[in-house]
């Protein structure tokens, strides 16, 4: 799944008034943290990630490696959040133009 830019904008301003719902600690990406998500994502299809994790590449790979093993898409990311979007197979809540 790819977004287009016009889509990444629409979701960007869906997005600005989420509070992250996940927030991936020290331990990185755990079993927990994968399981946490999936529910997240077929619940809301749009969420919020917050990373605490210090370095910058290692907080690069760890949303890297949500979105990848999610199945979801990175709309964007500042810092240590980041927003992920999944299409939910049955019943889409969001309509991207």
């Amino acid at each position: 799944m790819s977004l287009s830019e016009a889509q990444r904008k629409y979701l960007r301003g869906l997005a600005h008034r989420l509070r992250p719902c996940l927030t991936v600690g020290s331990a990185g990406v755990s079993p927990a943290v994968l399981s946490e998500l999936e529910q997240q994502l077929e619940r809301h299809e749009l969420i919020k990630v917050r990373v605490r994790i210090g370095d910058r590449d290692a907080r690069r790979a760890a949303i890297g490696e949500l979105a990848t093993r999610g199945g979801a898409e990175c709309v964007f990311r500042i810092g240590n959040v980041a927003v992920l979007y999944r299409r939910r197979a049955s019943e889409p809540g969001i309509v991207l133009p």
